[in-house]
C-alpha cells in the first residue's frame, strides 16, 4: 500500500463529537463516499482519521486535501489486502457495489468481499461496521443484482449488533450517475426510448444518505440495525427522465418501451463496448419497486428529514450548474 496524503482534522467550535478515531472506508472514493468523506471532516474533532484504500490514486483526487483522510493504493478484493487495512481501525464502512455484470461479478463484489471483511473485522476486533445494502434485497429476486445484496447482507450477520445495514433507493446528487446521464441523452437524442418507465423509484439525496452513515457510526445505540433510506417522493422512471429533460432545458418525448422491446434494447446496449446503460439484470431489477417498505425504520427514525429531489435537482442539472454547486445545494438545504 501507498501512502498518498495525510492530515489532521481542524478544531471544531462547540463540544466535540463522539465517534470512532480510524474509520476504514471502502470505496471512499466513489458518489455516495466523497459526500460521506467530506460530511466527517467537517462534523468530526481533530484527531480522526478516515482510511480510503483506492486501486487507482487518480481516483481519489476529490478526497486527497480532506483534512483527517488517508489514501492508500490497494485492492480489497485481494485476499491479503483487508486484514492490513483493518488492522488498527475501530469501524469499518462499505460502499462497495456495481450495477452491472456477470451472475461471478456480483458474487465477488456483494457476497464474497462482506465474507471476507467480516472475518477481518473479527480478527482485528473492529467494534463498528456500517454497510450500504439496496432496497428491495431479497433471496428470491429477479436479478442478480438484487440476490447478491441479499447475500451479502447475509454474509454480514456474524458481525451481530456492531452491524448497521443502510438500504438506499437511487440516490441523487451532483455527481450522479443517474439523473445526469438522462439529462444528457436528451441533450443529444430527439426522443427517448425507455425500457422500464412505469417502475417506481423514492430517490434519497447523497448528503442524506452520507448524514445517516455518520450518524451509524458516532451514534451506533440510537441507530436501527436496519434502516431504509428513501426521500419524500415517489416517481416512476418516466417521471424521472421527464424531470431530468426539463430541469437541464432539453425536454425530449419519451417512448416507453414494452418488454420484448425492453429486452432487445438490453441486449443492444450489453453489446456496446464499456459499461452498458441499461442491462437484461438491470430490467429484471426494475420489477421489484425501489420504495420504501414502510415496515423498516427510515431517515426519521435518526432525526434525519430527508430532502425533496424537487429542491435539489433543478439546481444542479441547469445548465452551468454541477459538483462546483455542492455547498450552495447544502445551504439551500438546510445542511451544515
Amino acid at each position: 500500500m501507498t501512502l498518498l496524503t495525510s492530515h489532521s482534522l481542524p478544531t471544531h467550535a462547540g463540544p466535540a463529537s463522539a465517534g470512532p478515531r480510524r474509520v476504514l472506508v471502502l470505496g471512499g472514493s466513489g458518489f455516495v463516499g466523497q459526500s460521506f468523506c467530506e460530511r466527517w471532516t467537517r462534523l468530526l474533532p481533530s484527531g480522526s482519521t478516515l482510511l480510503v484504500p483506492t486501486r487507482r490514486l487518480a481516483h481519489a483526487q476529490a478526497i486527497r486535501h480532506l483534512p483527517g483522510v488517508v489514501v492508500v493504493q490497494a485492492d480489497v478484493h485481494e485476499a491479503s489486502a483487508l486484514p492490513g487495512l483493518v488492522q488498527g481501525c475501530d469501524a469499518v464502512v462499505n460502499l462497495v457495489a456495481i450495477l452491472q455484470g456477470s451472475a461471478a461479478a456480483f458474487e465477488h463484489v456483494h457476497v464474497k468481499l462482506p465474507t471476507q471483511l467480516v472475518a477481518a473485522c473479527q480478527a482485528a476486533g473492529v467494534k463498528r461496521l456500517v454497510h450500504v445494502s439496496a432496497l428491495g434485497t431479497s433471496p428470491q429476486a429477479p436479478s442478480h443484482y438484487l440476490r447478491s445484496k441479499a447475500a451479502g447482507e447475509a454474509a454480514l450477520a456474524p458481525m451481530g449488533q456492531a452491524l448497521c445495514i443502510l438500504r438506499p433507493s437511487v440516490i441523487f446528487g451532483a455527481r450522479d450517475r443517474f439523473l445526469n446521464t438522462f439529462a444528457r441523452l436528451q441533450a443529444m437524442a430527439p426522443v427517448v426510448p425507455l425500457a422500464g418507465a412505469s417502475s417506481i423509484f423514492q430517490p434519497v439525496w447523497v448528503e442524506d444518505v452520507a448524514q445517516a452513515l455518520v450518524h451509524s457510526l458516532i451514534k451506533p445505540g440510537q441507530t436501527p440495525s436496519l434502516l431504509e433510506c428513501a426521500g419524500p417522493e415517489v416517481y416512476t422512471l418516466a417521471d424521472l427522465v421527464r424531470l431530468a429533460g426539463q430541469w437541464s432545458g432539453h425536454a425530449r418525448p419519451i417512448l416507453p418501451l414494452p418488454g420484448p422491446l425492453a429486452t432487445l434494447q438490453a441486449l443492444a446496449m450489453e453489446a456496446l463496448p464499456g459499461e452498458p446503460l441499461m442491462s437484461r439484470d438491470n430490467l429484471a431489477s426494475l420489477q421489484v419497486p425501489n420504495v420504501a417498505s414502510g415496515t423498516l425504520p427510515g431517515l426519521s427514525a435518526i432525526g434525519i428529514t430527508p430532502a425533496s429531489l424537487q429542491a435539489i435537482g433543478p439546481t444542479y442539472l441547469r445548465a452551468g450548474q454541477g459538483c462546483a454547486a455542492m455547498d450552495a445545494l447544502r445551504s439551500r438545504a438546510g445542511r451544515r
